[in-house]
């Protein structure tokens, strides 16, 4: 079946021109994904700049996932209203006048909305991409087409703190999304001139009630774990409430999709055993993944002293080592199945979490190198595969809501996943205070937080061998789609 689907137009599959829509697709990721981690490096330079607290400057980070966790889960239906075409021209119309108003920002406010209008646009983009990518590409290719997203993924993140770094240091933060936008553009172009409608319009009823469930739910969800981390503390009133009311919200959305004919999302898709499995995977994969590029960023500048491009150059190498990886992952993901990739990624990935901490001072940068590559290309070998094998056992109706669910998730967890690092890390540098006898000796600090990073890494190792036990239920699925 899947070589002879209609798009929207009356394209055959085979009349589809696959590679100039790809490239649309990822030059327009690539330039999300990196505006998304290039402006974190800039923050304490914003704090100065704009006389902002840490926590003020954090809601620019926040702000951005807040705007992807309430808008991803309605990208589902919107998938099914829209054309490819719509779809993409909005997306990008969103993120260029995001990125050209926050290049343009005078104060904090005007950036934080350019920030939101940006996060509109790349909450449309991603499921966009993985739905068009499972619709053009048969399943028996699917792997390698996904390892291109993940190099997308994977690669931006990495060079985002090199390049705004550099940026930082010979010009200004303003240049970050100066540097984007003519590739945007570009992008643009080519999805103006390239981008063909390759799925079908059904125009499902659209159920108010369900979507303020959903944004309440995982807006909520997101803004309280985000706002643990960052600095109200798990007892905050603010926190307990948000994540209280956002998983009443949820539980309320899941029973209401459950007993419509037409959801808003699916959720049916998880009664596919291998689709549950590939979504619980990318979950704790996301949580290890942000969690440590939080903590690493931070032990480099806070503990060892480097400046903001010199950490992004520390760790560049595993991110491009990881973008590398995972095409090569794609490939021997269509050659051999999920299970010969997933299960020695997470044991790669536990060991070098357990060696992760012990990090000290005294930890050489080539250690700090060698060990964030090998985690690199542990994830490179999880991330993937978990998410094109669950896919591939959708039926194609609910591929929108597939994407949907996995999108969204990644957000929440990766929220959950930095979140709970913090606060553990905060807990390992009380914890070392408490125990020394004069807490306001400025040589207690450095030995309170390197104490601090090490129970972060421990908390991402737990994760990881929690991932390792369910991986072992993992099986190759055997694509044989009805509609």
């Amino acid at each position: 079946m899947e070589s002879t689907m209609q798009g929207t137009s009356g394209i055959g599959q085979k009349q589809i021109k696959a590679l100039p829509i790809l490239v649309s697709l990822l030059l327009s990721g690539f330039i999300g994904m990196f505006s998304e981690t290039a402006l974190n490096v800039a923050l304490s330079d914003l704090m100065q700049l704009l006389h902002i607290t840490p926590a003020t400057a954090q809601w620019l980070t926040t702000g951005y996932l807040l705007t992807l966790g309430i808008l991803v889960p309605v990208s589902g239906l919107l998938l099914q209203w829209f054309t490819t075409r719509q779809l993409f021209i909005t997306s990008l119309a969103f993120s260029i006048l995001g990125t050209l108003l926050a290049a343009l920002s005078p104060t904090f406010a005007f950036l934080l909305t350019a920030r939101v209008v940006q996060a509109i646009g790349t909450g449309l983009l991603l499921p966009l991409m993985f739905n068009t990518i499972l619709v053009i590409i048969p399943a028996e290719k699917r792997g390698a087409a996904m390892g291109m997203i993940g190099l997308v993924i994977m690669v931006a993140p990495a060079i985002g703190p090199t390049a705004a770094g550099l940026l930082i240091e010979n010009l200004s933060w303003h240049w970050i999304f100066w540097l984007a936008l003519p590739i945007l553009i570009i992008a643009l172009i080519c999805g103006i001139l390239f981008m063909q409608n390759v799925t079908s319009i059904t125009k499902p009823k659209i159920d108010a009630l369900s979507i303020l469930l959903s944004s309440v739910g995982f807006g909520g969800i997101v803004f309280g774990f985000s706002s643990a981390g960052e600095s109200e503390g798990w007892s905050s009133p603010k926190v307990i409430i948000s994540i209280i009311v956002g998983a009443v919200a949820l539980i309320l959305f899941g029973i209401r999709q459950m007993k419509m004919k037409q959801p808003m999302i699916n959720l049916r898709a998880f009664r596919f055993p291998m689709f549950s499995l590939g979504v619980l995977m990318i979950v704790l994969c996301m949580m290890v993944i942000l969690s440590s590029m939080l903590i690493l960023p931070m032990y480099l500048i806070k503990g060892q002293g480097y400046s903001a491009f010199k950490a992004g150059l520390i760790l560049l190498p595993g991110g491009v080592i990881n973008g590398i990886m995972s095409p090569i992952m794609g490939r021997l993901f269509d050659k051999y199945g999920p299970k010969w990739l997933v299960i020695p990624g997470l044991i790669i990935v536990s060991i070098t979490l357990w060696f992760f901490s012990s990090i000290s001072e005294a930890s050489t940068v080539a250690f700090v190198i060698a060990m964030h590559s090998t985690l690199m290309i542990g994830v490179s070998m999880i991330f993937m595969p978990a998410q094109t094998n669950g896919i591939n056992q959708l039926p194609r109706e609910l591929y929108p809501d597939g994407t949907a669910i996995m999108n969204t998730l990644q957000q929440v967890a990766g929220a959950i996943g930095t979140a709970l690092a913090v606060s553990i890390m905060a807990a390992g540098q009380k914890s070392y205070m408490s125990n020394v006898t004069n807490p306001e000796d400025p040589a207690h600090f450095l030995p309170a937080f390197t104490n601090g990073v090490q129970g972060a890494f421990i908390f991402g190792m737990i994760v990881a061998i929690v991932g390792l036990i369910m991986s072992f239920f993992i099986k190759r699925v055997v694509v044989s789609h009805k509609k």
